[in-house]
């Protein structure tokens, strides 16, 4: 039986690795905040779907 080349694991089954990276020029949001855009985006399309329907 062949020896093993590389410490990758055989489950992995090609899959990518991820790596967190620490790079200044990237932008940050905070979940917070895109949770609360959602909530603000999500009120306006229902605010909009009740104005359109009563029509």
């Amino acid at each position: 039986m062949p020896k093993k080349q590389g410490g990758r694991l055989i489950s992995s089954a090609g899959l990518v690795n991820y790596y967190e990276s620490e790079d200044r020029r990237a932008v940050h949001i905070s979940p917070i905040a895109v949770m609360a855009a959602a909530a603000v985006i999500g009120a306006f399309i229902l605010v909009m779907n009740i104005l359109t329907a009563s029509k």
